[in-house]
């Protein structure tokens, strides 16, 4: 057995120790990729960091914005699923975003209970520039992997977000 029981983690579960390749290996990233993601506030562009600065915003609204960045709209219970938070959470991050101008909220003409959220359009194109940057280091970690290993990384970040939020 590559791992060792010690003891257990209030869930019912074993917690168990990695075994040294282990963390000698893939987990000695985590992180380095976690401050990475920690810089996103120190690197957005000087107008959205005023934005976010001068609205208390923080980085679950930066994860609402990044969903929208593509300039699609998307229900709240949509966000919600996509965010693993309640649509309260969502209706309060969205309220909070409205409210600084970077989002704007309308009703769904086939479904008025349906409320659909897009950005603004003054914040479009910095919205996507900001998400764009942040991306290439992953589309060049993509572009230096071969077809099967993407579909395999791909799959381990999908596989380690479901276990970080229970599924």
């Amino acid at each position: 057995m590559n791992q060792e029981v010690a003891g257990r983690d209030g869930s019912g579960g074993e917690t168990r120790m990695p075994d040294r390749a282990l963390v000698e290996g893939a987990l000695r990233f985590v992180p380095l990729i976690e401050a990475y993601y920690r810089r996103a506030h120190s690197e957005m562009p000087e107008d959205l960091r005023r934005l976010f600065t001068e609205n208390r915003l923080t980085a679950r609204h930066g994860a609402v914005l990044a969903q929208l960045s593509h300039g699609q709209e998307l229900g709240v219970s949509e966000l919600s699923s996509r965010l693993d938070v309640g649509l309260s959470t969502v209706s309060e991050l969205v309220g909070d975003l409205s409210r600084a101008g970077l989002v704007e909220r309308r009703n769904d003409p086939a479904n008025r209970r349906r409320v659909l959220v897009s950005l603004a359009r003054e914040h479009r194109e910095l919205m996507r520039a900001f998400v764009e940057r942040r991306a290439r280091p992953l589309l060049r970690t993509f572009e230096r992997l071969s077809p099967s290993q993407r579909e395999g990384f791909a799959a381990g970040l999908e596989a380690w977000a479901h276990e970080l939020h229970g599924g």
